[in-house]
């Protein structure tokens, strides 16, 4: 049952993220990058959750699994796909927790 709802998420359905954690930011001048303590919910596309799996499944490190939640966090929550903030950068540090669901 757990592969296939991993099959799923990877192809089609992608995942859902749950976490509070640090969000540091390197943005414009002119803006705030001073890091902050958030929760975030998002649902990030089926390409993270296939690059989370493929990772892990290769035996990547926590830091590398982390490196791509926040590629994913930043560009779907933050950066709003590319819609605003260009030129942001994310950093996920400090990680209280983080659960996913697909």
């Amino acid at each position: 049952m757990q592969q296939r709802a991993k099959k799923h998420a990877a192809s089609r359905g992608g995942i859902v993220i749950e976490t509070r954690a640090r969000f540091g930011f390197i943005a414009a001048p002119g803006s705030t990058d001073d890091g902050r303590v958030c929760r975030v919910t998002q649902h990030l596309p089926a390409v993270y959750a296939s690059r989370l799996f493929d990772a892990q499944a290769a035996g990547a490190s926590e830091q590398q699994l982390q490196a791509i939640a926040a590629e994913g966090l930043q560009e779907i929550y933050f950066k709003d796909r590319g819609r605003r903030a260009q030129g942001l950068e994310v950093e996920f540090t400090n990680i209280d927790y983080i659960e996913l669901d697909f």
